[in-house]
């Protein structure tokens, strides 16, 4: 019994979120088993968390650091908006994207989240505007510039030969944005876990004076981290435009309330220091088979799910408050 405590207490939120799965996953199979399991639901799951995973993955590294990303969205629309204007000037009179053009797209992708994580990296390091405040300017202005980019339409005449690949399931059976979620997802687990960078990370969240102290350089770690968000963000972005097949400055406006709170369920501490990726995947996993799960009671309209997430991350903050409070106390 005490080796289970101990086990508990070295990653609660991780067997908190294991065993609020396993209770939803049992509720489901007692009271609609034949709509929830089937491989074409949970296909359909691991194809549409992908572009909100991405940015997720992001914010998380922010909020480790005690700041926050507000940008997300921003970043992804400007990114499957530019993509979008690409391809359809590489695709010329022809209207068909080759696919050695495929590479440029992604380097485009990869430009503008580093450039716009950058530039909010730059606010907060540098110019030192609090995080809340840059990010959510960020967003405000990529949002603007979306805006005057398409005229508040959606852009739907371009080539989508590239977003029906990302689209498609490899096989068949594995979705081809789900084998992006992972590859980046593994990447970062890489950096937080076999480098410093990780250890650097979690040390700026607990105490930038310390971090100052200790000879790290913060300024290059914020840079690195917010340009970092930037770049999943707009890997997101191109997600989104695979997903609507059509780019606008408006999508995904919801999206930046479901990555705060898969962040802070998954164990990120939104003061910083603490947090672990494989809470924030689970966390983002569970919440889509909430999503998906609630869907399939015809009598439960789907305006309730904003207002569960709403309460799921006001009840998962209290219970990080109350879980440090303790831990405090002992």
């Amino acid at each position: 019994m005490s080796k289970l405590k101990k086990i508990y207490r070295g990653n609660p939120h991780l067997y908190r979120l294991l065993g609020i799965t396993l209770v939803w996953m049992v509720f489901m199979a007692i009271t609609r088993f034949d709509k929830f399991y089937s491989f074409k639901n949970f296909q359909t799951i691991a194809t549409q968390f992908p572009e909100f995973g991405l940015m997720a993955l992001g914010v998380m590294l922010c909020m480790m650091t005690g700041g926050i990303d507000l940008s997300c969205v921003g970043v992804a629309n400007t990114t499957s908006i530019l993509c979008a204007m690409l391809m359809t000037s590489m695709a010329g009179e022809s209207g068909v994207l080759s696919v050695a053009s495929y590479p440029v797209v992604v380097l485009l992708v990869l430009a503008v989240g580093f450039v716009c994580g950058m530039f909010s990296g730059f606010l907060v390091a540098k110019v030192r505007i609090p995080p809340i405040l840059a990010t959510l300017g960020v967003n405000e202005l990529l949002t603007g510039i979306c805006m005057v980019l398409t005229g508040g339409a959606a852009m739907s005449s371009f080539p989508k030969e590239m977003t029906t690949m990302l689209a498609s399931n490899l096989g068949g059976i594995v979705p081809v944005r789900l084998i992006v979620f992972v590859v980046v997802a593994v990447i970062i687990w890489f950096m937080l876990t076999r480098t410093t960078y990780g250890t650097k990370l979690l040390l700026l969240g607990t105490s930038e004076k310390v971090a100052k102290y200790s000879g790290m350089k913060t300024e290059r770690m914020l840079l690195r981290t917010y340009t970092t968000s930037g770049i999943c963000s707009a890997l997101g972005g191109l997600m989104m435009l695979s997903t609507y097949a059509s780019a606008r400055a408006d999508y995904g406006t919801q999206y930046t309330l479901q990555t705060i709170l898969i962040v802070v369920l998954g164990g990120v501490s939104p003061n910083g220091g603490k947090g672990k990726i494989s809470g924030v995947i689970l966390a983002i996993i569970l919440l889509k088979m909430l999503e998906s799960g609630i869907n399939r009671f015809q009598n439960i309209s789907s305006y309730y799910i904003s207002l569960i997430w709403g309460g799921v991350l006001i009840l998962a903050m209290v219970l990080d408050y109350l879980t440090a409070d303790k831990r405090s106390r002992a």
